[in-house]
């Protein structure tokens, strides 16, 4: 018997996000941009080879935004393939989903769908969307359902580092989904799929809108995938104009936005990976905003009447990953042994008030977030362990670390001296090897790290944002780049998603949170506070821990 649950324009998420700390002035509140008021252009006969900028190579000064930040993590561009943070930042700026997570609220809100219906069967769920008429890409082509579909199915063929959230997640194949005609999109879940946290996964950029005509036009022999590093078929508010690999990407204004016109008419994003560089480059005013600057930054800082410090909490989490197929990393002694070596006291001074000591996987600001903290240093613990796993005494393992700042403006190296010397402690002979974060991820999903120094964040607001990677080691995600595979707390996680009743829920998660915190391939660290310079003659900026991209371009305008 068919069961109608609702016409729904929004989904409330489970999340008790703060999405400030604190702001001195630099951030204020934004809104999505409404849709363009003017009737629709009419589209053009054939795509466009690629979006031009919108001003062609002139932008005033006014009109430009410089954004410095480590982007050293960067792969891809293509939506079906980026799943790295300065990837995803870049992105969510140029393509759009059917829905989205505005800044500062926790419901779902429409983006390229204007509104969706849930039905429940004793199958499953139908959800059926309806495409914004106004939605068009930056060739002025509109955006229809058929290319929704041809997008999805493009994750899916290509089956790259984020396809397992709309394959694993949301249990989609091919047939799950199809353009009813050109402005209706059905997707059919399986009754194990929760469609709450569907919703939300798709508000992520591997569920951004490709035009297929222009992708397909410029295929090559990887679907386009090396062609949209490059150039760029969205329908957000920027178009790519150049990626200038490890130094820059520049953005610039959709001509044909079909939203409000953005302020900013040119983003340049730096990569810079030192912290002073970060300082320096926002005392001098060569960049108007500035990501996560360190403690000692901070302070340098507090008091210079042309800059605000804007303090962020983040969902990101930084890690040690332990591949479980190295010996003796594959002993749950051993594991639990580095967990008890490391000082937790130390790492907490080393933030300097720049996020605080987590040791599970679910975050804070998350529903299922316990705030337990069973670990503290216990040397003569952690050498009982070892011995009871029968490690000998200095045991070389290797640590691969990023290059640059940890989120939390910390320098990975100098968390990796810190870990390499609680390790010490224990008998543990620990090799420092750093490598740009772009490599080191490379290395990572590839199952070849030992020990990996990284942080990870939910790509969507619900605790099975973090639980189905950390536990499925089927969806190829983290659980499967360190080689560990635990089936029933695997199976302990996808019950929890699904479970309605959040008592229930809330236990499910308890129990998956002790299992991974005691026999886990994983020493979780800290939680990071973002620490943002902001320069005072811009207004509209806003960090949104939930939303893709995490700050929204086109909000932002300058004096």
């Amino acid at each position: 018997m068919l069961r109608r649950i609702a016409h729904v324009r929004s989904f409330p998420i489970i999340l008790s996000l703060g999405a400030l700390l604190s702001a001195c002035g630099g951030g204020t509140s934004t809104s999505q941009p409404s849709p363009a008021t003017t009737a629709g252009a009419a589209a053009t006969a054939a795509p466009a080879a690629s979006a031009a900028p919108a001003e062609g190579g002139s932008v005033d000064a006014k009109e430009t935004l410089i954004f410095a930040a480590d982007l050293s993590d960067q792969i891809s561009l293509d939506p079906a393939v980026v799943y790295e943070f300065g990837g995803i930042q870049v992105v969510g700026n140029i393509y759009q989903s059917l829905v989205t997570l505005v800044p500062g609220q926790t419901t779902v809100s429409p983006s390229l769908a204007k509104s969706w219906d849930v039905k429940g069967t004793d199958d499953g769920w139908t959800i059926t969307f309806a495409l914004d008429e106004k939605a068009k890409f930056a060739s002025g082509n509109p955006v229809t359902a058929e290319d929704v579909a041809y997008s999805w199915g493009r994750v899916l063929d290509l089956n790259k580092s984020p396809a397992f959230l709309l394959s694993d997640v949301g249990g989609l194949k091919k047939d799950s989904f199809k353009a009813v005609d050109a402005k209706t999109f059905e997707v059919k879940l399986a009754k194990t799929v929760s469609p709450q946290v569907f919703l939300s996964v798709i508000s992520f950029s591997v569920a951004g809108v490709v035009e297929k005509a222009t992708v397909e036009a410029n295929a090559g022999s990887d679907m386009g995938s090396s062609w949209l590093n490059d150039h760029s078929a969205g329908s957000g508010p920027y178009v790519l104009s150049s990626w200038e690999r490890n130094t820059q990407n520049v953005l610039d204004v959709n001509p044909n936005y079909w939203g409000s016109a953005p302020a900013i008419k040119r983003v340049i994003m730096r990569n810079v990976t030192e912290l002073a560089n970060l300082q320096s480059a926002i005392e001098t005013g060569d960049a108007d905003i500035v990501q996560d600057l360190g403690a000692e930054q901070v302070q340098a800082l507090s008091g210079n009447p042309n800059v605000d410090i804007v303090k962020a909490e983040s969902t990101l989490l930084v890690y040690i990953g332990m591949n479980a197929t190295f010996a003796p990393l594959d002993k749950v002694e051993v594991r639990q042994a580095i967990r008890y070596a490391l000082n937790y006291d130390d790492i907490t001074t080393l933030l300097g008030g720049n996020g605080t000591v987590t040791q599970e996987i679910i975050p804070s600001g998350l529903f299922g977030h316990t705030g337990e903290l069973p670990f503290k240093q216990d040397i003569e613990k952690a050498k009982g362990l070892l011995a009871q796993a029968g490690v000998a005494e200095n045991t070389e393992l290797e640590l691969l670390v990023p290059t640059g700042p940890a989120p939390g403006g910390i320098e990975w190296s100098l968390l990796a001296a810190k870990i390499q010397d609680d390790l010490g402690k224990i008998g543990l002979k620990i090799t420092i090897k750093q490598i740009q974060q772009s490599e080191l991820l490379n290395t990572y999903r590839a199952q070849k790290g030992q020990l990996v120094l990284i942080n990870w964040g939910p790509d969507f607001p619900d605790p099975d944002g973090n639980v189905t990677p950390f536990t499925n080691f089927a969806a190829k995600s983290i659980a499967w780049r360190n080689s560990w595979e635990n089936k029933e707390i695997g199976d302990l996680g996808a019950q929890a998603a699904v479970e309605q009743d959040s008592n229930k829920r809330l236990e499910l998660y308890k129990q998956v949170t002790e299992r991974v915190l005691n026999e886990g391939p994983y020493a979780m660290l800290y939680q990071p506070t973002r620490a943002y310079g902001v320069s005072k003659s811009i207004s509209g900026f806003q960090y949104s821990a939930a939303s893709t991209p995490s700050i929204w371009f086109w909000t932002i305008s300058k004096k």
